[in-house]
């Protein structure tokens, strides 16, 4: 009996920390959530180049965590090429960050959908910055304010995608 209350109290003081950190932060919103600044990265893209979010300051970014294996990535990007072409000049600017572990299928991929955006390979600590990249793809658009106006988790429905944009493309 004495056993079972030892176990009962360690779970429920298990529970109670759990639920502590949990809401340790109070009513602050998780770093990638819409509405809060979207963390700024510095990679290098596939030709060599620096790829940071700050070179895009006052476009609006649709930023495309994927990879080369993903099935529902391989559908978006043909529509994110397009949105690229027909939207560039309005302010629009795709970013892409591959979660590949190798850069080598990620530029047969991106000769093959002739994708016109820069892509970079991503990293833990961009991944951890955009409040972990669990699952893929995680699409992230952010304003021309440089804040988080969006979060897709998952293939997104692209009328609703290009609805947001052209809406974040008027908002100057």
């Amino acid at each position: 009996m004495r056993r079972v209350i030892l176990i009962i109290i360690a779970i429920a003081l298990a529970v109670g920390i759990y639920e502590v950190s949990r809401h340790r932060s109070g009513t602050s919103k998780p770093v990638s959530s819409p509405g809060n600044p979207a963390p700024e990265f510095s990679l290098t893209d596939l030709d060599g180049k620096p790829l940071r979010l700050a070179d895009y300051q006052g476009k609006v970014v649709l930023l495309d965590f994927w990879a080369t294996w993903c099935v529902p990535c391989r559908a978006e990007i043909p529509h994110f090429v397009d949105f690229q072409n027909q939207y560039r000049e309005q302010g629009l600017q795709v970013v892409g960050i591959s979660m590949d572990d190798d850069a080598k299928p990620v530029r047969e991929f991106y000769q093959q959908f002739k994708m016109n955006y820069p892509v970079a390979l991503g990293t833990d600590k961009v991944a951890a910055a955009y409040g972990g990249i669990l699952g893929l793809p995680i699409t992230f658009l952010i304003g021309r304010d440089g804040r988080i106006a969006a979060k897709y988790v998952g293939e997104t429905q692209m009328p609703v995608v290009e609805a947001e944009v052209k809406a974040l493309l008027q908002a100057k």
